[in-house]
């Protein structure tokens, strides 16, 4: 029976990709246990089929901010793109815990190598996450960042996807010493544990991430 009183983390997807949605549910299964706070994924109805462009990441910040103010039944949320889109407004929009995969998958990342290596969905990509990591004040601590050259959608349901991951991977393990890997989009969810075994070191999915320190922030409060 489910305690009345059980916590509530909702996972949005910003993206309107329903098997990015599904990708991010199944890989999140692990990650919940008995009378822990119920994990809820979400797509955001209004966002594009894909976040890669900073236009589709200033598409998607209203919306989100919008969401995260009338949810008064979720105790934490959790941003679920890569490029934390609306994170700060978000933040501003309730007192409850809001949750960027970005920032807390390199957090983890941190706790976990020397370096970190991130697969980017696309070349353009790593511009944005490199301003990004500028602003952290941690591109010291960052190996290198490579990209597969596909679109979010390819990557959460291609049937290459895990092929090209592997691809990268190496590189950033071999030719840029990462230590831990870092998978740089929502839609690589579902290749984590196969891409971990391939490559012998450390794949965060930067979701699972997020959702670790919310259930933190919300359960042992």
């Amino acid at each position: 029976m489910v305690s009345p009183n059980r916590r509530r983390i909702l996972v949005v997807n910003p993206n309107s990709n329903e098997v990015v949605t599904r990708g991010l549910a199944d890989a999140l299964v692990p990650v919940e246990f008995q009378n822990g706070p119920e994990i809820v994924c979400l797509t955001l109805a209004q966002g594009p089929y894909g976040i890669e462009t900073q236009e589709h990441v200033e598409s998607v910040t209203l919306p989100l901010r919008q969401l995260v103010a009338s949810r008064n039944d979720v105790d934490a949320f959790v941003i679920a793109c890569y490029s934390d889109p609306g994170l700060h407004v978000c933040r501003e929009a309730t007192s409850r815990p809001v949750f960027g995969i970005n920032e807390c998958g390199v957090l983890t990342a941190l706790a976990r190598g020397e370096r970190f290596g991130v697969i980017a969905i696309a070349q353009r990509s790593i511009r944005r996450h490199l301003r990004y990591l500028r602003q952290m004040g941690l591109l010291d601590r960052l190996a290198g960042e490579r990209a597969l050259d596909m679109s979010v959608a390819e990557t959460a349901s291609g049937e290459k996807a895990l092929e090209k991951m592997i691809a990268v991977g190496r590189q950033l393990r071999d030719q840029d010493a990462a230590d831990v890997v870092i998978m740089g989009c929502a839609g690589m969810a579902r290749h984590r544990a196969p891409l971990e075994a391939a490559l012998g070191i450390g794949v965060l999915d930067p979701t699972q991430a997020a959702v670790a320190m919310a259930i933190g922030a919300v359960q042992y409060a």
